[in-house]
């Protein structure tokens, strides 16, 4: 088997890079683990909870004991399927901030400034404003990846908004539009009433081409030819056999699995590879390493009357809502439920926002466990620029052992002072009058946790992943040697192998990652095909006043 790119790793990014790569006659093979991602626990966005937990969708990973969370291991889902974590996240759609990218480039990543990648998000997109305001202008109209919003029927919904104003916040019509700081509705990648994952978006409709093929093995290590990059070894069954690609190799496996599968064909920091027998290849410190993401914790509220999701909260209802979606894609199980946000700054001076929050109008966890008293609601939230670092490193040299990861969530300092702003600021808004004919009483915190000892403790036990892993391929320039790709995706130090995926950023983006990973494959996927990049805009967005705009 062979073609001219051999992709590994159907998800986010890979997906729109065969998409991509396959419109411009190249032949494209993709090498995927995981299986379908047909039915409605994926397609469902309601069911959006049980993919994540499946094994059978999921790798599984924990992280190894976060030693600043009091030695609790967090899950770290990542998608093991057809589209990868598009086909099991929240289907939450965030670009990130416009100084996130300009960030990128300052940090050597030459060529992705917001006004470099603006014309991208405007490709991918087709957006569906559903009635609900934003500009058009900034949007994009006829790309692969739908991107929608809510019904917001839920009064909940517009009374988180009208208490972030009361607050005294910003209000934003469109978060991915000019203006991300404020208090508006969240967009979704649903279409039609189904989950609009890469692959629904990108990977079928490559696959009706004779030139992208799709199969299904666990891709082991790169194997190389005189400093080149010539295939993959795989594993099917109980047989190996090496995948060779004409013209490149281009790992989208994840931020988890891309440096695993460098590392295991010799590409890592060379003291650690020599741990564990592999020859190097590539002496790169930074491979693994500069591991980010987003923590968040539920802050909930009893409902002091019976408007919540929680009257659906049953298994006669659940099966009401999934008939009714099952024949006509419409109802409650037609919405990820997660239909207003916000983007604030935790504080003056802050050049911009640095807390998200996620609305829902339930009070229930991931794992699909609600809150013990019954009719509630919660706000997810959390810092978004944590200083805190972490590493994927290697278990062994066997493939089929997971990596260890280690976030080292909460090893800086300032992290604990951005967690008691999050808490403390939560609760003035709940506290605003727009709220009142709502809320009943604090679940979680609980109003007795006040100090910061006590909010520092429950947020220690408490805290939990946003499921947002990036940054361990780092891309920058090749005198940095934290740096693992280049401005291109090339893997410095090697020939004819790329990264495309999440782990190239240099820095986490400020919201959900999905959006900036397709992104990255549809930037990427002009470079390496040797086209000339989309021209720059020169639109600036809004940046608030307090803080001077910077000039292109």
């Amino acid at each position: 088997m062979d073609a001219d790119f051999v992709i590994v790793g159907a998800g986010s990014a890979g997906c729109a890079m065969a998409y991509r790569l396959g419109e411009a006659g190249a032949s494209v093979l993709v090498i995927e683990h995981g299986g379908s991602d047909v039915g409605p626990f994926i397609q469902m966005p309601a069911a959006l909870s049980y993919p994540m937990n499946m094994k059978r969708y999921d790798w599984g990973y924990l992280s190894e004991p976060e030693p600043h969370l009091g030695g609790r291991k967090l899950v770290c889902p990542r998608g093991k399927v057809v589209g990868g974590s598009s086909s099991i996240n929240g289907m939450v759609y965030v670009r990130g901030h416009a100084l996130d990218y300009d960030h990128w480039r300052d940090e050597g990543a030459d060529g992705w400034s917001y006004a470099d990648v603006l014309p991208y998000f405007r490709r991918m997109e087709t957006w569906h404003d559903n009635g609900h305001g934003g500009d058009a202008y900034w949007r994009g109209k006829n790309g692969p990846l739908h991107v929608s919003r809510g019904p917001r029927e839920n009064p909940l919904f517009e009374a988180f908004v009208a208490a972030g104003k009361q607050a005294g916040y910003e209000a934003t019509d469109d978060y991915n539009g000019e203006k991300q700081e404020g208090f508006g509705p969240m967009e979704q990648t649903v279409y039609n009433g189904r989950r609009w994952s890469a692959a629904n978006a990108y990977l079928r409709p490559a696959l009706r081409r004779d030139n992208v093929t799709l199969t299904r093995a666990l891709a082991q290590r790169v194997v190389f030819e005189e400093g080149r990059a010539v295939g993959v070894e795989v594993k099917r069954g109980s047989k190996t056999e090496t995948i060779r690609a004409r013209r490149e190799v281009i790992l989208a496996a994840s931020s988890i699995n891309s440096p695993k599968i460098l590392m295991l064909s010799g590409i890592g920091p060379a003291a650690h590879l020599a741990e564990h027998g592999i020859d190097v290849i590539a002496d790169r410190p930074g491979v693994g390493g500069n591991l980010q993401d987003h923590l968040e914790v539920y802050m909930q509220m009893a409902a002091s009357q019976p408007i919540t999701l929680y009257r659906y909260w049953n298994l006669v209802s659940k099966a009401a809502i999934g008939a009714q979606w099952l024949f006509s894609k419409r109802g409650m199980g037609a919405s990820n439920q997660f239909e207003s946000a916000a983007f604030i700054r935790s504080r003056a001076g802050i050049p911009y926002p640095d807390i998200q929050y996620h609305f829902l109008p339930i009070a229930v966890r991931y794992d699909g466990q609600a809150a013990a008293e019954g009719h509630g609601f919660q706000a997810h939230v959390g810092p978004m620029r944590s200083k805190s670092r972490g590493r994927v490193s290697l278990a062994s040299a066997n493939p089929a052992d997971d990596p260890k990861i280690l976030f080292n969530y909460m090893s800086h300092p300032d992290d604990w002072e951005e967690w008691r702003r999050c808490v403390r600021l939560t609760r003035e808004i709940f506290a605003q009058d727009a709220f009142k004919p709502y809320v009943k009483h604090e679940i979680q915190p609980g109003a007795d946790v006040q100090s910061d000892a006590e909010i520092d403790a429950f947020v220690r036990e408490h805290a939990e992943s946003a499921y947002h892993p990036c940054g361990t391929c780092k891309m920058g320039r090749a005198d940095d040697k934290d740096a693992v790709v280049d401005s291109h995706g090339r893997v410095i130090g090697v020939e004819g192998l790329r990264v495309v995926d999440s782990s190239v950023f240099p820095r986490i983006t400020n919201g959900n990652l999905n959006a900036p990973s397709i992104m990255v494959g549809e930037k990427m996927a002009d470079h390496v095909l040797g086209k000339a990049p989309l021209a720059p805009s020169n639109d600036v967005p809004w940046i608030h006043p307090e803080w001077e705009t910077k000039q292109r």
